[in-house]
């Protein structure tokens, strides 16, 4: 036996040894290693926040038009992001001053969405904020301060004291209201979006996919639409009849003696959560459609961001099981450009018409797994 265990360790190392590097590799210090990570931070760093101003850019143009759909939850909105190294996440504070131009004594402004209240009154990329209303700008959890500040000041104008180059300007920043559901950009390489029905989250991979911002206005529409249409409320209640129609089920079981370990509760339940889920999709694409119209997008030619997403996900073509098939998305998205422009050209007012969505012409038997 002990024989045996010294000819596997020796074989092991053998084994080892074998997959080895083979070649002389160039040396390479610490301090170099060390350098070229730095850039990279940064770079990646620059990257995101121009990505997330354009996320915000869009989304602030679709939460302020369609701000009557959401209703009560609204809140007031300047267009304007900032941030100072300490109110980022740790990670990135020993490069994010040199990345950003930020600076750790001041909040800086590093997005102004277009058109938006901040950009009207003057405010710009790199402006260092001192107060809103005297009230001093922190230097730490600033977005979140600001955000509180506007929302507890409503539309009421805001004296803004900043700094830019050195000399201090006074500036009145008038906000508006806006459906009060966040946008963040979430750093994944896949070509997704979702809501939880309190934010809407982008993944980096959907900025890839679309090529235009009236593409990426579409998405954001789809999401909003999501939450404005109680898809959520909907997708409960389906969850909850399902459930109790398969509880039914297991109690039956269990007057006959057989515990069925909630089987029938949970499959049922999974089942009624699902349901219409399709159809709940579509009605998102199209209510969606208006969003980004209303905001000032032209949408001809945004359904050629399905084609986009099917090579992206190729399963999507034919596979429709949550989610429409990228050809339903595709034509459908035609059809509903087709549908706006013609009440445009009539003048009558750019409002869905909220008909029953037709069932997705994919064959049943397709219809096997979510994209």
């Amino acid at each position: 036996m002990r024989g045996r265990r010294w000819s596997v360790l020796i074989a092991s190392v053998l084994l080892c040894a074998a997959c080895a590097p083979s070649t002389n590799l160039p040396a390479l210090s610490l301090d170099e290693i060390a350098t070229e990570r730095r850039k990279q931070e940064i770079a990646q760093l620059r990257d995101y926040y121009a990505q997330l101003h354009r996320v915000e850019n869009v989304g602030y143009r679709i939460r302020v038009a369609n701000r009557a759909d959401c209703k009560d939850w609204v809140s007031a909105q300047s267009g304007l992001w900032a941030a100072s190294p300490q109110s980022l996440p740790r990670k990135y504070r020993s490069f994010s001053a040199e990345a950003l131009n930020l600076t750790w004594a001041r909040a800086t402004v590093i997005s102004v969405a277009d058109t938006s209240p901040a950009a009207l009154a003057g405010i710009v990329t790199g402006d260092e904020l001192l107060t809103l209303n005297n009230e001093p700008v922190p230097v730490t959890g600033t977005p979140g301060w600001i955000g509180i500040f506007l929302k507890t000041n409503g539309e009421r104008p805001v004296t803004v004291v900043l700094r830019r180059g050195g000399v201090d300007q006074t500036l009145v920043v008038n906000p508006v209201l806006a459906c009060a559901l966040p946008i963040n950009l979430q750093i994944n390489a896949e070509a997704g979006a979702f809501t939880d029905f309190k934010k809407i989250v982008i993944q980096t991979g959907m900025l890839r996919v679309t090529r235009t911002d009236a593409d990426l206005a579409v998405i954001v529409g789809h999401e909003l639409a999501h939450v404005t249409m109680g898809h959520h409320k909907k997708q409960f209640i389906n969850e909850a009849a399902g459930a109790f129609s398969g509880a039914l089920i297991d109690g039956g079981f269990l007057l006959g003696g057989i515990y069925t370990g909630r089987a029938f509760s949970d499959y049922l339940g999974q089942v009624g959560a699902r349901a219409f889920s399709v159809g709940f999709e579509r009605e998102a694409d199209y209510v969606g459609a208006y969003y980004a119209t209303r905001a000032g997008y032209d949408i001809a030619g945004a359904e050629e961001v399905w084609r986009a997403m099917s090579l992206e996900q190729p399963a999507s073509i034919r596979i429709a099981t949550t989610h429409p098939s990228s050809p339903v998305r595709y034509l459908q998205m035609r059809k509903v450009a087709e549908e706006i422009a013609d009440k445009q050209r009539r003048g009558l007012p750019l409002v869905p018409e909220l008909k029953e969505i037709q069932v997705d012409a994919t064959p049943a038997a397709e219809r096997k797994n979510n994209y």
